[in-house]
């Protein structure tokens, strides 16, 4: 080639080269590291929408069906939704560089012009290599982000948990709110028991304010639970957690009250809670209360007593088997409430320490019903003469356990107790009065006294009975019970024995023997709500609308500053200004 075009080419390269990196490239290199960035930006934007805007469980970062209830969305989905956006946006940046620059090195640097074009080529790749700095930065900033919300959301999640805890706990202690099984075999304290959803029948174990939500809980199935007792969690249906049997109505809002009914074989203990029973529905009538029975089994079996008493039967033995509680909801507005727990086992569990072992539901409460045939007493059956024997065996059955031995037994159960069986109250209950007072040991006041009870036991040899109850039991109260007692008297000692504050003394009305206590619901179930079970919770929509409007300001505030950066550095010079002549 000729010496003159080879200066002209070289000439002509220097030029291009001296034009290229001062003129073409400064302009170009920050065109397109902006260019480069607001892209990686906007396709981060781009793939943010989609991962958090779909209310589905099947979206691009799914959601999986949790085992009983989804946990809190700042726990643990935030981070997957973020994972999923990252893993996403990341390998499709680097591929859309790479391919980019990879076509500029073909179309710039594939020929002769490639000598002239390399200030191009390097400005714009330059640009684009530059720009994983500011990508950086900003992924950085949205995975802030993403932590300011959760640090934020978690905090006041937190504040309204130990809320929530707190006031429930206060609220428990208050009302002195006692929860314990009712069935046989178990009869266990129960610290929280498991509620059923209203929808699909899932059962929540711990459906308290905590990591599946501080307010609500969302089951599976996309219902809506409350976590707290004055939330409505009372209007679930609850479960035991140790024998999964059906617990009370209202339990949790209202204490239980377990009243163990003592006594032996044949003593009257059935008599004494029926004519318990029928009392206290006569109270919470004239009061404009309500007293029905948990169970539908119960309520029939309290109207075949009735009817037995009505025609002048017997109530038939109680089986052998340990006993379910029998429930009642005591409900007397303007006072404490109660769901009374009646334990009435068959006289023979107490004739031995093993039987007495079994009875667990002795290691929860703080009352005591001791019930004592008079008619089981030895020293008593020896003063009776033949005539009042036969009298006493035609009307009623006696028991063979002398009350004392029964009474010693349970009081050793009790003593295994922590509190070594401390109870804050008894009441010594003595039947058949109304057969006792027809026989010459058993002249009694018409309507005698506690004192006078106490002075007639002491009398007939139970004595260290009577002195061992005095140092057991804060308050010890004694009662004649008989067919014809006042149901005032009964109620007034049932209701003092329950723990209730006292009433003034008045006459209630007798209930008719059509007019029994039912089986009617105490609240209202929980109504079902909630999303369907193919969406997110509302909880997760609005945590994740919540990053993604945050991202939205961020995208918007980055865009605008580079705008107006770039606006600023390339705006040109304004030209000088004279003074007019």
């Amino acid at each position: 080639m000729h010496p003159v075009i080879i200066l002209v080419l070289a000439a002509a390269w220097v030029a291009a080269m001296w034009l290229g990196f001062t003129v073409v490239f400064p302009v170009l290199f920050p065109a397109t590291l902006v260019v480069a960035g607001a892209a990686a930006l906007g396709l981060y934007y781009v793939h943010a929408c989609r991962t958090l805007a779909p209310s589905t469980v099947k979206g691009p970062s799914p959601v999986a069906e949790p085992e009983i209830s989804y946990r809190h969305y700042l726990i643990s989905q935030v981070w997957r939704d973020w994972w999923t956006i990252t893993r996403t946006v990341v390998p499709r940046v680097w591929t859309t560089a790479s391919g980019i620059v990879v076509a500029l090195t073909r179309t710039l640097l594939g020929g002769l012009w490639g000598f002239f074009t390399f200030p191009l080529w390097a400005a714009l790749c330059a640009g684009i290599a530059a720009a994983a700095i500011p990508a950086a930065v900003i992924g950085a900033a949205l995975t802030v982000l993403y932590g300011a919300v959760a640090a934020i959301g978690l905090a006041a999640w937190l504040v309204c948990v130990l809320v929530l805890a707190a006031v429930e706990r206060l609220f428990m202690a208050y009302g002195r709110i006692l929860q314990t099984c009712p069935h046989p075999f178990c009869y266990e304290k129960i610290a929280l028991p498991v509620y059923e959803c209203p929808q699909c029948g899932a059962h929540h174990p711990r459906l308290t304010p905590g990591p599946a939500g501080a307010f609500r809980h969302v089951c599976r199935c996309g219902a809506r639970l409350p976590t707290t007792v004055f939330l409505g969690r009372f209007r679930l249906a609850a479960y035991c957690p140790h024998c999964q049997g059906r617990l009370p109505e209202r339990i949790g809002r209202v204490r239980v009250e377990p009243l163990p009914i003592v006594g032996g074989p044949a003593a009257g203990k059935t008599t004494f809670m029926v004519l318990g029973i029928r009392a206290l529905h006569a109270r919470a009538h004239s009061l404009d209360g309500r007293l029905t029975f948990v169970e539908k089994r119960h309520a029939d079996a309290y109207a075949r007593l009735i009817q037995e008493f009505q025609h002048g039967g017997r109530p038939a033995k109680t089986g052998p088997e340990l006993p379910l509680a029998t429930m009642v909801d005591l409900d007397l507005p303007g006072r404490a409430r109660r769901i009374l727990y009646f334990f009435d086992p068959a006289g023979e569990h107490y004739t031995g320490a093993t039987e007495v072992e079994s009875l667990r539901y002795l290691d929860h409460g703080e009352a005591l019903l001791f019930v004592v045939d008079p008619f089981a007493l030895p020293q008593v059956r020896r003063s009776l003469t033949t005539e009042e024997r036969v009298e006493v065996d035609e009307a009623a059955a006696s028991s063979e356990e002398d009350p004392a031995d029964t009474l010693q037994r349970v009081l050793n159960e009790l003593r295994s107790r922590p509190d070594k069986g401390h109870q804050k109250r008894v009441a010594v209950v003595v039947t058949k009065t109304d057969l006792l007072t027809g026989t010459e040991i058993g002249h009694l006041p018409p309507d005698p006294s506690e004192d006078d009870l106490r002075a007639w036991l002491d009398g007939t040899g139970l004595g260290n009975a009577v002195r061992a109850l005095d140092q057991t039991a804060g308050e010890v109260r004694y009662f004649a019970s008989g067919l014809t007692t006042s149901p005032c008297a009964v109620a007034d000692l049932l209701i003092w024995i329950s723990g209730l504050p006292p009433e003034p003394r008045q006459d209630d009305a007798e209930p008719a023997f059509e007019d029994l206590p039912g089986t009617a619901p105490l609240r209202a179930p929980w109504p079902v709500r909630g999303r369907d079970a193919t969406r997110v919770p509302a909880g997760y929509q609005a945590g994740r609308w919540a990053v993604l409007a945050g991202l939205s300001v961020l995208t918007i505030a980055t865009l605008t500053g580079a705008i107006v950066t770039a606006a600023t550095r390339f705006h040109p010079p304004s030209l000088p200004t004279f003074p007019p002549f």
